[in-house]
Protein backbone atom coordinates (compact mmCIF):
# COMPACT_ATOMS: atom_id res chain seq x y z
CA UNK A 1 0.00 0.00 0.00
CA UNK A 2 1.52 3.23 -0.83
CA UNK A 3 1.73 6.05 1.61
CA UNK A 4 -0.95 8.31 1.77
CA UNK A 5 -1.12 12.08 3.31
CA UNK A 6 0.43 15.52 2.00
CA UNK A 7 4.00 14.79 2.77
CA UNK A 8 3.65 11.68 1.03
CA UNK A 9 4.61 12.83 -2.27
CA UNK A 10 7.42 15.11 -1.34
CA UNK A 11 11.30 14.41 -0.92
CA UNK A 12 12.78 14.44 2.51
CA UNK A 13 14.80 17.87 2.30
CA UNK A 14 11.12 19.70 1.17
CA UNK A 15 9.46 17.57 3.83
CA UNK A 16 11.60 19.53 7.00
CA UNK A 17 11.34 23.00 5.07
CA UNK A 18 7.74 22.45 5.20
CA UNK A 19 7.25 21.01 8.68
CA UNK A 20 9.99 23.97 10.30
CA UNK A 21 8.29 26.62 8.71
CA UNK A 22 4.81 24.94 10.11
CA UNK A 23 6.16 24.71 13.40
CA UNK A 24 7.42 28.02 13.62
CA UNK A 25 4.60 29.82 12.19
CA UNK A 26 2.14 27.69 14.77
CA UNK A 27 5.02 28.88 17.41
CA UNK A 28 4.49 32.34 16.91
CA UNK A 29 0.86 32.36 16.63
CA UNK A 30 0.49 30.62 19.78
CA UNK A 31 2.92 33.51 21.31
CA UNK A 32 0.93 36.07 19.88
CA UNK A 33 -2.62 34.36 21.28
CA UNK A 34 -0.94 34.03 24.73
CA UNK A 35 0.18 37.29 24.67
CA UNK A 36 -1.98 39.51 23.74
CA UNK A 37 -4.62 39.39 26.55
CA UNK A 38 -1.93 40.60 29.67
CA UNK A 39 -0.94 43.51 26.94
CA UNK A 40 -4.39 44.29 25.55
CA UNK A 41 -4.90 44.75 30.03
CA UNK A 42 -1.52 46.91 30.62
CA UNK A 43 -2.94 49.49 27.84
CA UNK A 44 -6.36 49.45 29.21
CA UNK A 45 -5.46 49.64 32.43
CA UNK A 46 -3.43 52.54 31.42
CA UNK A 47 -6.25 54.31 29.33
CA UNK A 48 -8.20 54.01 31.93
CA UNK A 49 -5.23 55.78 34.46
CA UNK A 50 -4.94 58.25 32.05
CA UNK A 51 -8.57 58.97 32.20
CA UNK A 52 -9.24 58.74 35.96
CA UNK A 53 -5.66 62.20 36.06
CA UNK A 54 -7.31 64.04 33.70
CA UNK A 55 -10.85 64.13 35.19
CA UNK A 56 -8.99 64.54 38.78
CA UNK A 57 -6.77 67.54 36.80
CA UNK A 58 -9.57 69.14 35.82
CA UNK A 59 -11.49 68.56 39.43
CA UNK A 60 -8.37 70.33 40.73
CA UNK A 61 -8.46 72.89 38.62
CA UNK A 62 -12.16 73.46 39.38
CA UNK A 63 -12.00 74.81 35.66
CA UNK A 64 -15.65 72.81 35.34
CA UNK A 65 -16.36 70.11 32.52
CA UNK A 66 -18.00 71.27 29.42
CA UNK A 67 -20.92 69.12 27.72
CA UNK A 68 -18.12 67.54 25.27
CA UNK A 69 -15.02 68.07 25.07
CA UNK A 70 -11.81 66.29 22.50
CA UNK A 71 -7.97 66.98 23.86
CA UNK A 72 -5.36 65.70 21.81
CA UNK A 73 -2.30 65.27 24.10
CA UNK A 74 1.01 64.36 22.28
CA UNK A 75 0.54 60.77 22.32
CA UNK A 76 -3.30 60.41 22.03
CA UNK A 77 -6.21 61.89 22.40
CA UNK A 78 -9.18 62.79 25.23
CA UNK A 79 -12.89 62.83 25.17
CA UNK A 80 -14.72 64.61 27.55
CA UNK A 81 -18.58 64.24 28.12
CA UNK A 82 -20.80 65.41 30.74
CA UNK A 83 -24.65 64.20 31.46
CA UNK A 84 -26.64 62.55 33.44
CA UNK A 85 -25.70 58.68 33.51
CA UNK A 86 -28.62 56.82 31.70
CA UNK A 87 -27.37 59.51 28.96
CA UNK A 88 -24.13 58.73 28.65
CA UNK A 89 -24.49 55.81 26.54
CA UNK A 90 -24.50 52.97 29.27
CA UNK A 91 -26.09 49.98 30.59
CA UNK A 92 -28.39 50.02 33.16
CA UNK A 93 -26.05 47.87 35.33
CA UNK A 94 -23.47 49.82 34.43
CA UNK A 95 -25.69 52.93 35.48
CA UNK A 96 -26.20 50.93 38.59
CA UNK A 97 -22.21 50.87 40.00
CA UNK A 98 -21.61 54.34 39.05
CA UNK A 99 -24.42 55.24 41.62
CA UNK A 100 -23.19 53.37 43.75
CA UNK A 101 -20.97 54.16 46.99
CA UNK A 102 -17.80 54.41 44.85
CA UNK A 103 -19.34 56.48 42.41
CA UNK A 104 -16.66 55.71 39.48
CA UNK A 105 -17.13 52.95 37.02
CA UNK A 106 -13.94 51.68 34.57
CA UNK A 107 -14.71 51.11 31.13
CA UNK A 108 -13.10 49.22 28.93
CA UNK A 109 -11.07 49.72 25.64
CA UNK A 110 -13.68 50.96 22.59
CA UNK A 111 -12.20 52.97 19.02
CA UNK A 112 -12.14 55.97 21.52
CA UNK A 113 -10.10 54.30 23.71
CA UNK A 114 -10.51 52.71 27.40
CA UNK A 115 -11.87 55.41 30.28
CA UNK A 116 -13.46 56.07 33.61
CA UNK A 117 -16.92 57.63 34.25
CA UNK A 118 -17.61 59.37 37.89
CA UNK A 119 -20.53 61.23 39.31
CA UNK A 120 -20.29 65.03 40.14
CA UNK A 121 -21.55 66.63 43.17
CA UNK A 122 -24.80 68.12 41.02
CA UNK A 123 -26.04 64.81 39.97
CA UNK A 124 -24.49 64.66 36.63
CA UNK A 125 -21.99 62.05 35.27
CA UNK A 126 -18.50 62.78 34.05
CA UNK A 127 -17.57 60.38 31.13
CA UNK A 128 -13.71 60.18 29.92
CA UNK A 129 -12.07 57.69 27.25
CA UNK A 130 -8.27 57.87 26.30
CA UNK A 131 -6.67 56.13 23.49
CA UNK A 132 -2.58 56.15 24.24
CA UNK A 133 -1.45 55.94 20.41
CA UNK A 134 2.32 55.42 21.80
CA UNK A 135 1.39 52.19 23.84
CA UNK A 136 -0.38 50.92 21.57
CA UNK A 137 1.89 51.08 18.58
CA UNK A 138 4.71 50.20 21.15
CA UNK A 139 2.09 46.76 21.73
CA UNK A 140 2.19 46.73 18.26
CA UNK A 141 6.01 46.63 17.39
CA UNK A 142 6.34 43.85 20.16
CA UNK A 143 4.36 41.58 18.00
CA UNK A 144 6.30 42.31 15.07
CA UNK A 145 9.36 41.80 16.70
CA UNK A 146 8.27 38.41 18.36
CA UNK A 147 7.17 37.43 15.11
CA UNK A 148 10.66 38.37 13.27
CA UNK A 149 12.66 36.89 15.95
CA UNK A 150 10.91 33.19 16.15
CA UNK A 151 10.92 32.90 11.90
CA UNK A 152 14.64 34.76 11.75
CA UNK A 153 15.30 31.95 14.80
CA UNK A 154 13.75 29.15 13.02
CA UNK A 155 15.27 30.18 10.04
CA UNK A 156 18.61 30.03 10.92
CA UNK A 157 18.14 26.46 12.87
CA UNK A 158 16.59 25.55 9.33
CA UNK A 159 19.98 26.72 7.69
CA UNK A 160 22.40 25.50 10.41
CA UNK A 161 20.38 21.46 9.65
CA UNK A 162 20.69 21.74 6.27
CA UNK A 163 24.18 23.24 5.51
CA UNK A 164 26.13 21.20 8.78
CA UNK A 165 24.00 18.05 9.65
CA UNK A 166 21.46 17.01 7.81
CA UNK A 167 23.92 16.71 4.52
CA UNK A 168 26.39 14.52 6.35
CA UNK A 169 24.15 12.66 8.65
CA UNK A 170 21.10 11.54 6.58
CA UNK A 171 20.97 13.12 3.37
CA UNK A 172 24.77 11.37 2.44
CA UNK A 173 23.73 8.02 4.03
CA UNK A 174 21.03 7.83 1.57
CA UNK A 175 22.58 8.85 -1.03
CA UNK A 176 25.45 6.27 -0.59
CA UNK A 177 22.18 3.30 -0.01
CA UNK A 178 20.52 4.77 -3.28
CA UNK A 179 24.05 4.48 -5.26
CA UNK A 180 24.44 0.75 -3.87
CA UNK A 181 20.73 -0.07 -4.57
CA UNK A 182 21.44 0.94 -8.21
CA UNK A 183 25.00 -1.09 -8.26
CA UNK A 184 22.55 -4.05 -7.54
CA UNK A 185 20.18 -3.28 -10.49
CA UNK A 186 22.91 -3.40 -12.59
CA UNK A 187 24.55 -6.54 -11.58
CA UNK A 188 28.25 -4.32 -10.21
CA UNK A 189 29.11 -7.00 -7.22
CA UNK A 190 31.74 -4.46 -6.12
CA UNK A 191 29.66 -1.91 -5.60
CA UNK A 192 26.20 -3.18 -3.92
CA UNK A 193 27.20 -2.78 -0.52
CA UNK A 194 27.53 0.32 1.47
CA UNK A 195 30.87 1.15 2.47
CA UNK A 196 31.00 0.98 6.48
CA UNK A 197 32.81 4.69 6.54
CA UNK A 198 29.80 5.88 5.34
CA UNK A 199 26.97 3.98 8.17
CA UNK A 200 25.79 6.45 10.73
CA UNK A 201 26.01 5.18 14.55
CA UNK A 202 21.75 5.63 14.54
CA UNK A 203 18.75 4.32 13.37
CA UNK A 204 19.30 5.12 9.41
CA UNK A 205 22.81 3.21 10.13
CA UNK A 206 21.13 0.12 11.45
CA UNK A 207 18.89 -0.41 8.31
CA UNK A 208 21.85 0.06 6.17
CA UNK A 209 23.40 -2.71 8.23
CA UNK A 210 20.99 -4.93 7.89
CA UNK A 211 20.41 -4.08 4.10
CA UNK A 212 24.37 -5.11 3.72
CA UNK A 213 23.63 -7.88 5.79
CA UNK A 214 20.49 -9.19 3.44
CA UNK A 215 22.49 -8.93 0.21
CA UNK A 216 25.29 -10.63 1.48
CA UNK A 217 23.16 -13.37 2.92
CA UNK A 218 21.45 -13.49 -0.80
CA UNK A 219 25.26 -13.75 -2.16
CA UNK A 220 25.85 -16.39 -0.75
CA UNK A 221 22.67 -18.53 -1.16
CA UNK A 222 22.76 -17.91 -4.70
CA UNK A 223 26.45 -18.87 -4.95
CA UNK A 224 25.15 -22.52 -2.54
CA UNK A 225 21.84 -22.76 -5.55
CA UNK A 226 24.99 -22.60 -7.93
CA UNK A 227 26.99 -24.90 -6.50
CA UNK A 228 24.29 -27.41 -6.11
CA UNK A 229 22.74 -26.85 -10.00
CA UNK A 230 26.33 -27.63 -10.69
CA UNK A 231 26.24 -30.69 -8.75
CA UNK A 232 23.31 -31.94 -10.12
CA UNK A 233 24.26 -31.18 -13.61
CA UNK A 234 27.02 -33.67 -13.20
CA UNK A 235 24.65 -35.79 -11.37
CA UNK A 236 22.21 -35.70 -14.27
CA UNK A 237 24.98 -36.54 -16.68
CA UNK A 238 26.24 -39.02 -15.20
CA UNK A 239 23.13 -40.45 -14.77
CA UNK A 240 21.91 -39.88 -18.03
CA UNK A 241 25.37 -42.06 -19.42
CA UNK A 242 24.54 -44.93 -16.58
CA UNK A 243 20.87 -45.06 -17.64
CA UNK A 244 22.03 -45.49 -21.11
CA UNK A 245 24.50 -48.50 -20.08
CA UNK A 246 21.58 -49.70 -18.20
CA UNK A 247 19.49 -49.70 -21.09
CA UNK A 248 22.54 -51.34 -22.96
CA UNK A 249 22.74 -53.99 -20.29
CA UNK A 250 18.57 -54.42 -20.63
CA UNK A 251 18.43 -55.11 -24.08
CA UNK A 252 21.57 -57.54 -23.75
CA UNK A 253 19.62 -59.61 -20.95
CA UNK A 254 16.38 -59.45 -22.36
CA UNK A 255 18.22 -61.86 -25.10
CA UNK A 256 19.53 -63.77 -22.41
CA UNK A 257 16.63 -64.15 -20.45
CA UNK A 258 14.48 -65.20 -23.66
CA UNK A 259 16.83 -67.67 -24.03
CA UNK A 260 17.25 -68.84 -20.50
CA UNK A 261 13.21 -69.00 -20.43
CA UNK A 262 12.87 -71.00 -23.12
CA UNK A 263 15.53 -73.23 -21.77
CA UNK A 264 13.66 -73.41 -18.52
CA UNK A 265 10.43 -73.80 -20.31
CA UNK A 266 11.76 -76.83 -22.20
CA UNK A 267 12.90 -78.47 -19.51
CA UNK A 268 10.39 -78.08 -17.68
CA UNK A 269 7.99 -79.82 -20.79
CA UNK A 270 10.53 -81.98 -21.35
CA UNK A 271 10.27 -83.34 -17.39
CA UNK A 272 6.44 -83.35 -17.62
CA UNK A 273 6.52 -85.38 -20.60
CA UNK A 274 8.92 -88.05 -20.25
CA UNK A 275 7.05 -89.70 -17.26
CA UNK A 276 4.18 -90.11 -19.01
CA UNK A 277 4.86 -90.88 -22.18
CA UNK A 278 7.65 -93.53 -20.63
CA UNK A 279 4.52 -95.29 -19.41
CA UNK A 280 2.56 -94.72 -23.14
CA UNK A 281 5.53 -95.99 -24.99
CA UNK A 282 5.48 -99.17 -22.51
CA UNK A 283 2.02 -99.55 -23.32
CA UNK A 284 2.56 -99.23 -26.98
CA UNK A 285 5.27 -101.84 -26.89
CA UNK A 286 2.93 -103.95 -25.36
CA UNK A 287 0.28 -104.08 -27.58
CA UNK A 288 2.78 -104.05 -30.86
CA UNK A 289 3.94 -107.06 -29.22
CA UNK A 290 0.42 -108.77 -29.61
CA UNK A 291 -0.43 -108.90 -25.75
CA UNK A 292 -3.56 -107.12 -23.86
CA UNK A 293 -3.63 -104.80 -21.59
CA UNK A 294 -4.66 -105.31 -18.40
CA UNK A 295 -7.52 -102.98 -16.70
CA UNK A 296 -5.30 -101.92 -14.20
CA UNK A 297 -3.32 -100.95 -17.50
CA UNK A 298 -6.02 -99.44 -19.40
CA UNK A 299 -7.12 -97.22 -16.44
CA UNK A 300 -3.46 -96.18 -16.33
CA UNK A 301 -2.98 -95.32 -19.84
CA UNK A 302 -6.14 -92.93 -19.28
CA UNK A 303 -4.97 -91.25 -16.34
CA UNK A 304 -1.30 -90.73 -18.53
CA UNK A 305 -3.67 -89.24 -21.39
CA UNK A 306 -5.89 -86.95 -19.08
CA UNK A 307 -2.72 -85.69 -17.47
CA UNK A 308 -1.04 -84.79 -20.88
CA UNK A 309 -4.49 -83.11 -21.86
CA UNK A 310 -4.07 -81.08 -18.85
CA UNK A 311 -0.74 -79.82 -19.13
CA UNK A 312 -1.68 -79.16 -23.14
CA UNK A 313 -4.48 -77.13 -21.90
CA UNK A 314 -2.40 -75.35 -18.90
CA UNK A 315 0.57 -74.66 -22.25
CA UNK A 316 -2.27 -73.17 -23.68
CA UNK A 317 -3.36 -70.95 -21.19
CA UNK A 318 -0.04 -70.02 -20.48
CA UNK A 319 0.86 -68.95 -23.88
CA UNK A 320 -2.32 -67.26 -24.40
CA UNK A 321 -1.65 -63.65 -23.77
CA UNK A 322 -4.29 -61.17 -25.29
CA UNK A 323 -5.88 -58.12 -23.61
CA UNK A 324 -8.82 -58.60 -21.73
CA UNK A 325 -12.14 -57.83 -23.14
CA UNK A 326 -13.50 -55.57 -20.53
CA UNK A 327 -17.17 -54.92 -19.48
CA UNK A 328 -18.88 -54.31 -16.07
CA UNK A 329 -19.29 -56.63 -13.73
CA UNK A 330 -19.87 -57.41 -10.07
CA UNK A 331 -16.75 -58.89 -8.53
CA UNK A 332 -19.24 -60.66 -5.70
CA UNK A 333 -21.10 -63.05 -8.57
CA UNK A 334 -17.43 -63.67 -10.49
CA UNK A 335 -16.43 -64.86 -7.11
CA UNK A 336 -19.45 -66.69 -6.91
CA UNK A 337 -19.67 -68.33 -10.16
CA UNK A 338 -15.76 -69.32 -9.40
CA UNK A 339 -17.11 -71.30 -6.29
CA UNK A 340 -20.16 -72.66 -8.34
CA UNK A 341 -17.30 -74.57 -10.34
CA UNK A 342 -15.42 -75.85 -7.31
CA UNK A 343 -18.48 -77.59 -5.83
CA UNK A 344 -18.61 -79.58 -9.01
CA UNK A 345 -15.09 -81.13 -7.62
CA UNK A 346 -15.96 -84.04 -5.55
CA UNK A 347 -12.63 -84.75 -4.24
CA UNK A 348 -12.74 -81.05 -3.04
CA UNK A 349 -16.36 -80.60 -1.79
CA UNK A 350 -18.84 -83.59 -0.86
CA UNK A 351 -20.35 -84.63 1.97
CA UNK A 352 -18.01 -85.86 3.82
CA UNK A 353 -15.37 -83.02 3.62
CA UNK A 354 -17.91 -80.35 3.78
CA UNK A 355 -15.29 -77.32 3.58
CA UNK A 356 -16.84 -73.68 4.23
CA UNK A 357 -16.38 -70.96 1.63
CA UNK A 358 -17.29 -67.43 3.27
CA UNK A 359 -17.87 -64.86 0.47
CA UNK A 360 -17.60 -61.38 2.07
CA UNK A 361 -17.24 -59.00 -1.26
CA UNK A 362 -19.45 -56.23 -1.25
CA UNK A 363 -22.41 -56.44 -3.02
CA UNK A 364 -21.90 -53.03 -4.31
CA UNK A 365 -18.50 -53.50 -5.19
CA UNK A 366 -18.12 -53.70 -9.58
CA UNK A 367 -15.19 -53.37 -11.61
CA UNK A 368 -14.36 -53.66 -15.41
CA UNK A 369 -12.96 -56.76 -16.32
CA UNK A 370 -12.79 -60.34 -18.05
CA UNK A 371 -15.25 -61.66 -16.13
CA UNK A 372 -14.43 -64.89 -17.65
CA UNK A 373 -10.83 -64.85 -17.24
CA UNK A 374 -11.16 -63.60 -13.88
CA UNK A 375 -13.54 -66.39 -12.71
CA UNK A 376 -10.54 -68.84 -13.54
CA UNK A 377 -8.11 -66.64 -11.44
CA UNK A 378 -10.32 -67.27 -8.11
CA UNK A 379 -11.08 -70.78 -9.24
CA UNK A 380 -6.93 -71.81 -9.17
CA UNK A 381 -6.96 -69.67 -5.90
CA UNK A 382 -10.25 -71.29 -4.09
CA UNK A 383 -9.13 -74.88 -5.40
CA UNK A 384 -5.14 -74.71 -4.50
CA UNK A 385 -6.33 -73.51 -1.12
CA UNK A 386 -9.08 -76.61 -0.50
CA UNK A 387 -6.53 -79.25 -2.13
CA UNK A 388 -3.64 -77.80 0.09
CA UNK A 389 -5.74 -78.31 3.67
CA UNK A 390 -7.32 -81.54 2.35
CA UNK A 391 -3.93 -82.71 2.32
CA UNK A 392 -3.04 -81.17 5.37
CA UNK A 393 -6.08 -82.94 6.79
CA UNK A 394 -7.52 -79.46 8.46
CA UNK A 395 -11.12 -79.74 9.47
CA UNK A 396 -12.85 -77.66 8.53
CA UNK A 397 -11.41 -76.03 5.79
CA UNK A 398 -12.18 -72.72 5.31
CA UNK A 399 -11.60 -69.91 2.50
CA UNK A 400 -12.94 -66.01 3.20
CA UNK A 401 -12.51 -63.78 0.37
CA UNK A 402 -12.49 -60.38 1.05
CA UNK A 403 -12.59 -57.20 -0.99
CA UNK A 404 -12.17 -53.20 -0.36
CA UNK A 405 -11.69 -50.09 -2.46
CA UNK A 406 -8.38 -48.11 -2.06
CA UNK A 407 -6.77 -45.14 -4.11
CA UNK A 408 -3.35 -44.85 -5.51
CA UNK A 409 -2.24 -42.07 -7.31
CA UNK A 410 -5.27 -40.48 -8.06
CA UNK A 411 -6.93 -43.91 -9.50
CA UNK A 412 -9.85 -46.11 -7.68
CA UNK A 413 -8.25 -49.81 -6.84
CA UNK A 414 -9.78 -53.26 -5.71
CA UNK A 415 -7.57 -55.11 -3.06
CA UNK A 416 -9.56 -58.99 -2.98
CA UNK A 417 -7.99 -61.08 -0.34
CA UNK A 418 -8.51 -64.88 -0.62
CA UNK A 419 -7.59 -66.34 2.87
CA UNK A 420 -7.52 -70.00 3.86
CA UNK A 421 -6.98 -72.16 7.12
CA UNK A 422 -4.01 -74.19 6.07
CA UNK A 423 -0.94 -74.72 7.05
CA UNK A 424 0.54 -71.65 5.32
CA UNK A 425 3.50 -71.44 2.70
CA UNK A 426 6.59 -72.19 3.65
CA UNK A 427 9.04 -69.37 3.00
CA UNK A 428 11.42 -71.73 0.48
CA UNK A 429 8.51 -71.91 -1.47
CA UNK A 430 6.89 -68.15 -1.68
CA UNK A 431 10.19 -67.11 -3.88
CA UNK A 432 9.39 -69.62 -6.59
CA UNK A 433 5.96 -69.88 -6.44
CA UNK A 434 4.76 -68.33 -9.51
CA UNK A 435 7.35 -70.20 -11.95
CA UNK A 436 5.72 -72.56 -14.68
CA UNK A 437 6.22 -76.10 -13.94
CA UNK A 438 7.03 -75.30 -10.09
CA UNK A 439 4.40 -77.88 -8.61
CA UNK A 440 3.34 -78.00 -4.85
CA UNK A 441 0.43 -78.94 -2.60
CA UNK A 442 0.06 -75.38 -3.38
CA UNK A 443 -1.04 -76.27 -6.91
CA UNK A 444 -3.71 -78.52 -7.29
CA UNK A 445 -3.63 -78.96 -10.89
CA UNK A 446 0.20 -81.01 -10.18
CA UNK A 447 1.08 -79.28 -13.34
CA UNK A 448 2.88 -76.12 -11.88
CA UNK A 449 0.94 -73.65 -14.42
CA UNK A 450 -2.48 -72.84 -12.12
CA UNK A 451 -0.63 -69.72 -10.00
CA UNK A 452 1.30 -69.02 -13.30
CA UNK A 453 -1.47 -68.78 -15.42
CA UNK A 454 -3.59 -67.13 -12.83
CA UNK A 455 -0.93 -64.22 -12.08
CA UNK A 456 -0.60 -63.97 -15.88
CA UNK A 457 -4.73 -63.22 -16.12
CA UNK A 458 -4.03 -60.19 -13.09
CA UNK A 459 -1.48 -58.81 -15.01
CA UNK A 460 -3.48 -58.51 -17.99
CA UNK A 461 -5.60 -56.60 -16.36
CA UNK A 462 -3.33 -53.99 -15.09
CA UNK A 463 -3.05 -55.51 -11.75
CA UNK A 464 -0.75 -57.77 -9.10
CA UNK A 465 -1.26 -60.76 -7.61
CA UNK A 466 0.70 -61.61 -4.45
CA UNK A 467 1.29 -64.18 -2.22
CA UNK A 468 2.07 -64.21 1.97
CA UNK A 469 1.03 -65.71 4.95
CA UNK A 470 -1.36 -64.34 7.38
CA UNK A 471 -0.07 -61.74 9.88
CA UNK A 472 -1.28 -60.64 13.21
CA UNK A 473 -3.14 -57.55 11.77
CA UNK A 474 -5.41 -60.83 9.45
CA UNK A 475 -5.59 -62.69 12.62
CA UNK A 476 -6.96 -59.63 14.39
CA UNK A 477 -9.76 -59.49 11.88
CA UNK A 478 -10.40 -63.25 11.61
CA UNK A 479 -8.39 -65.82 13.42
CA UNK A 480 -10.59 -68.38 11.84
CA UNK A 481 -7.99 -68.39 8.59
CA UNK A 482 -4.33 -68.36 10.03
CA UNK A 483 -2.38 -70.06 6.64
CA UNK A 484 -2.52 -68.73 3.35
CA UNK A 485 -3.33 -65.26 2.20
CA UNK A 486 -3.51 -64.22 -1.59
CA UNK A 487 -3.79 -60.73 -2.66
CA UNK A 488 -5.03 -59.72 -5.48
CA UNK A 489 -5.29 -55.54 -6.24
CA UNK A 490 -6.72 -54.67 -9.45
CA UNK A 491 -7.48 -51.44 -10.90
CA UNK A 492 -11.18 -50.10 -10.95
CA UNK A 493 -10.73 -49.38 -14.68
CA UNK A 494 -8.36 -50.92 -16.40
CA UNK A 495 -9.12 -49.28 -19.66
CA UNK A 496 -6.55 -46.87 -19.83
CA UNK A 497 -4.01 -49.34 -19.68
CA UNK A 498 -4.81 -50.86 -22.85
CA UNK A 499 -6.30 -49.87 -26.33
CA UNK A 500 -10.42 -50.06 -27.33
CA UNK A 501 -11.83 -52.92 -26.06
CA UNK A 502 -16.33 -54.27 -26.78
CA UNK A 503 -18.20 -55.06 -23.77
CA UNK A 504 -18.98 -58.88 -23.99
Amino acid sequence: MRPRGILAGLRIRKKLIVLHTSFSLTLAILLLLALRPALSKVITQGEQAQAALAIAAIRQADAGFPPARVDHPPDGRLVFRVAPPEQLGLTPAQVAVLRGPGQRLNLVGTREGAGVAEMLPDGSAVLARARNSAARSAVNLVYALLIVSLLAGYAFVALALEVLVLPRHVYGPIGAMLDADDAVRRGDRHAELVPESLIPADELGEIMRSRNQSITALRASERQLASALTRLEDSAADLRKKNHLLETARRNLEGADRLASLGMMSAGIAHELNTPLAVVKGLVDKLAEGQDLSATERALLARVVRRLEKLSEGLLDFARVRPPRLETAALRAVVEDAWTLIRLDRTLVSPTTKPEFVNRVPESLTLRCDADRLVQVFVNLVRNAMGVMRDAGVSPARVVVTAQTMVREGEDWIAVSVSDAGPGIPPEVIERLFEPFYSTRLDAEGTGLGLAVSQGIVREHGGVLIARNATEEDLGRDPSVAGAVFEILLPKDPAGLFGPTEDA
